[in-house]
């Protein structure tokens, strides 16, 4: 919701910002009509953010960010553990507080502001709509039959042939154009009787010619994004500015209907409105020909300064507007960026079976998922959470460890890193450490300095390779897999481990061996246990437990990886006593 808000804004102020620069340097150059068409490309823009992740994915090439979680680590640590911990060893949390401001506070306030702020737009325009619809009420059709003549006239001379209704209210002090299914031109009550056939010809024109250049539709769509852009005064004001863009287009439109020696009416008409009608109705569905004496003021030079549109004027036009066309496409890499945060696992598989597990998640929010590799076929409880991405933790070490392997920066029979003299809550972290005693005590320092030496742009080469999760280390090389930015489902740990456990990946035999080895966690009954927890502590809370892993038995290999969830009670040690609660009475293990 954060990055979602933060790009919004910046795509819609950019696209403005530019649309002004190129208005301004090149107003010459650009002709009336193409002015206001270059607020379109605004349009474009304002959807880019809204358009559907999938459809905008640039996939590798672009990182995504995500600026709510780009705190440290703090060194103060939590050395929480559950009773059950204690009675076995390789079942031990242990896990380092990070400190975070609380992203989804700040995205449960966001969203919060951003609908209040809707909904009071929605009421505005229901409002708005309510007093359109007044108008309709109070219309009554021309009895001027010359009047009436005089708009089927100007109807044909602009080849419009669609019924309209044109007829005048006691509630409109300017003329104005309304209605997306049923098209209204209201005049002023007894307009007639103070306005000339001429002058009236002039206002008959300027409305259809809103009409057939589709005004009113454009002027819903405006509505919309006023509506989900409320909170960018930049918007407000770009709107405003295309509004009047589109007074002078029209304006031009009608006087390229008329003689040379009829422009100066045509601009004493609009003057005389602002006698009338001092400050225009906020009707923000409706063309009106009135607007603030300023806006009136800009469109009276631009009538004083107007010369037919030349085919050498035309084409720069085009030209232009092109290239800022290419500039918004140009930002659509940068909303991919949103696409880029990947929080979901896109999984389809028939071979898979969702069943109720809930009562072994009591008090925990959670996903089990379970991959029989002789049935080829996947166990799923919660199918919602099973997909959703969240910080591997520890869990990541598995991976950790192997990459480490294969860029030779530790060997099997050397992999001892001296301890960096840091004072850590478990004395078993204080010392130093090789592969197998750091997988055993999850010491965390040393993972930290194995990613430190394979360098984080061969980190993520290595995650791409595999596929892990959202591949995403832009959390910074100490922490990106601690409730950070790198984020994994726990389908995906399951396929990740089954990948990993046949070497799917082509890595090193040796290797993946080596880390089969340091992950043994015990055998029972024949059948062998391996696996490695996970507890993600979020300023001193223990917000996320993880348990992968795989059961080796005679005949068959399952692939499990358990996730649960809760405010201040998520260890890996309980998602660990879930999971053997589930496999024990499934028979497994």
């Amino acid at each position: 919701m954060f990055t979602n808000f933060v790009v919004s804004l910046i795509v819609s102020s950019f696209t403005i910002a530019v649309i002004m620069l190129i208005k301004k340097v090149f107003q010459k150059q650009l002709s009336a009509k193409w002015q206001y068409n270059l607020w379109f490309l605004l349009l474009i823009a304002l959807t880019l953010p809204f358009i559907p992740k999938q459809l905008i994915d640039f996939g590798d090439h672009f990182i995504s960010w995500d600026v709510t979680q780009r705190n440290g680590i703090g060194r103060t640590s939590n050395a929480n553990g559950d009773d059950v911990s204690r009675n076995v060893n390789w079942m031990q949390d242990f896990t380092l507080s990070v400190d975070r401001s609380s992203p989804e506070l700040l995205n449960i306030v966001l969203a919060g502001i951003w609908i209040a702020g809707m909904l009071v737009m929605i009421v505005l325009t229901i409002h708005a709509l309510l007093k359109v619809k007044n108008i309709k009420r109070t219309t009554t059709e021309l009895k001027n039959k010359e009047v009436r003549c005089l708009f089927d006239q100007c109807k044909q001379r602009l080849l419009i042939s669609r019924h309209m209704v044109v007829g005048e209210s006691p509630l409109v002090k300017t003329p104005m154009t309304f209605g997306l299914f049923k098209t209204y031109v209201v005049m002023p009550a007894h307009f007639d009787a103070w306005l000339s056939i001429d002058e009236i010809k002039h206002i008959f024109l300027h409305e259809l010619n809103h009409y057939k250049y589709k005004d009113i539709a454009t002027n819903y769509l405006t509505v919309i994004y006023q509506i989900l852009y409320w909170f960018n005064p930049l918007v407000w004001f770009a709107f405003k500015e295309m509004r009047l863009d589109r007074e002078i287009a029209c304006d031009s439109a009608v006087l390229n209907t008329l003689d040379e020696d009829q422009y100066a009416e045509y601009g004493n008409t609009i003057i005389n409105f602002v006698d009338r009608a001092s400050y225009p109705k906020n009707f923000p569905l409706t063309n009106q020909l009135n607007g603030s004496k300023e806006q009136i003021k800009k469109r009276i030079k631009k009538i004083a300064s107007y010369t037919k549109e030349s085919k050498q004027l035309k084409l720069k036009s085009i030209a232009i507007f092109m290239l800022v066309g290419v500039f918004v496409a140009s930002q659509i890499p940068l909303v991919s960026v949103i696409a880029g945060d990947k929080e979901r696992y896109d999984f389809n598989s028939e071979r898979a079976v969702y069943e109720d597990l809930s009562e072994y998640f009591s008090g925990h929010e959670g996903s089990f998922v379970l991959y029989d590799m002789q049935g080829d076929r996947y166990s799923i409880y919660n199918e919602n959470k099973s997909t959703l991405r969240v910080s591997p933790n520890s869990t990541y070490k598995i991976y950790s460890a192997l990459f480490g392997l294969e860029s030779n920066v530790i060997a099997r029979g050397n992999s001892k890193i001296k301890w960096n003299g840091l004072q850590y809550p478990y004395d078993s972290w204080n010392m130093d450490q090789n592969l197998s005693t750091a997988m055993t005590n999850s010491v965390t320092w040393y993972f930290q300095e194995l990613d430190k030496r394979i360098q984080l742009d061969s980190i993520q080469a290595y995650l791409k390779e595999i596929g892990y999760g959202n591949y995403d280390v832009s959390g910074g090389i100490e922490q990106y897999w601690l409730e950070s930015s790198l984020k994994i489902s726990p389908i995906e740990q399951v396929q990740l481990l089954r990948a990993f456990y046949t070497n799917q990946f082509g890595f090193k035999e040796k290797n993946v061996r080596t880390v089969k080895d340091t992950i043994r966690l015990e055998e029972k009954n024949g059948s062998k246990l391996s696996g490695k927890t996970g507890t993600g502590n979020i300023n001193g809370n223990n917000i996320n437990g993880w348990f992968i892993g795989y059961v080796e038995t005679t005949e068959n290999t399952y692939f499990f990886a358990t996730n649960i969830q809760n405010e201040n009670n998520a260890y890996g040690s309980k998602a660990a006593e879930i999971t053997l609660s589930i496999l024990r009475d499934k028979g497994i293990y």
